[in-house]
């Protein structure tokens, strides 16, 4: 009898299993086809001079290009913060036990989220087409207390892009809003009508801050959205980011170049709503159990997708 089979009757315990990993070629093949991939793309990119790298330096800080990376950032923010708005509206509206409110919310959203959003800028920069007399606001049926007679100064190519933009996030965000105040327990209402608060109050100071840990990250990803849909409002030869880097390019025919400055300035502010969308995430799932964070972080990260409400 050997040494180890003696050594094992007297302490009475099996030898330990040596574990042998799984081997995955199929893994290593598809991580060298993807390499091979890359390397190939980043050839291309350095050697094509198509691509005109010096242009992209020249005009990377052109004023033309800071200014359309301006009207960008104003034409996000105002667009989102009206669409926010409109979206709690038409959320609220929409869980009303009122027919009229809930129908009138759903006809909304069901329209302009089945519209595409480049047909409603259109539609709103032709609108003098529609009221070539000017746009009147009063009573229905009845006098104008104001009247605009010059359509096209009142709505103007930025005023078009406005109305488009926040009015399409407003279906979108209504959804969202709506999931939100869904995902908190019906106790939450009920303790609160309990104690004499009003349905507002209830909203606004019980159901709300819980239910921004569900509408905190779609927000976040519907304004990167925003930020790109802009680009949609160069059909109206506003000077936004992609019109201005269009108009230099219809000058010196640099069109890659000038589409790779585009990208590049759209990819940086992206980017800086992505870090911020991360840390008003984290703050706001301050709740959340540890891995639940560790998940929420992973997925922005890009490196795993749970399935739980981050």
């Amino acid at each position: 009898m050997s040494t180890s089979e003696l050594s094992k009757e007297r302490t009475g315990r099996p030898e330990e299993i040596k574990a042998v990993p799984v081997r995955r070629p199929g893994r290593w093949i598809a991580a060298a086809i993807v390499l091979v991939i890359a390397a190939s793309i980043a050839r291309s990119i350095v050697t094509n001079k198509s691509f005109g790298w010096h242009y992209v330096g020249q005009y990377l800080f052109d004023s033309r290009v800071l200014h359309g990376v301006l009207v960008t950032i104003e034409l996000t923010a105002a667009s989102m913060v009206v669409g926010i708005g409109l979206g709690v509206i038409l959320a609220v509206m929409r869980l009303s036990p009122n027919p009229v409110l809930s129908g009138a919310s759903w006809l909304y959203i069901w329209f302009f989220r089945g519209t595409p959003l480049l047909v409603q800028i259109l539609f709103w920069y032709n609108i003098a087409a529609l009221f070539p007399h000017g746009i009147g606001l009063g009573v229905p049926f009845g006098p104008d207390v104001v009247h605009y007679t010059h359509t096209n100064s009142l709505i103007t190519a930025f005023v078009a892009g406005l109305l488009a933009l926040s009015i399409n996030e407003g279906a979108y965000m209504a959804e969202i809003v709506r999931a939100g105040i869904i995902s908190v327990p019906e106790g939450q209402t009920e303790a609160a009508q309990s104690l004499g608060m009003s349905r507002i109050q209830t909203l606004r100071m019980i159901v709300l801050p819980q239910a921004m840990r569900v509408i905190i990250p779609p927000t976040g990803n519907e304004t990167i959205s925003m930020l790109k849909n802009t680009s949609l409002i160069s059909v109206t030869a506003y000077a936004e980011l992609l019109y201005a880097t269009q108009e230099i390019y219809d000058v010196n025919y640099q069109v890659i170049p000038l589409l790779i400055v585009a990208s590049i300035w759209y990819l940086v502010m992206t980017s800086v709503l992505y870090v911020g969308q991360y840390f008003i995430e984290r703050r706001y799932g301050r709740g959340f159990s540890r891995a639940q964070q560790a998940s929420m972080r992973a997925r922005w990260l890009g490196f795993r997708h749970e399935t739980g409400a981050a």
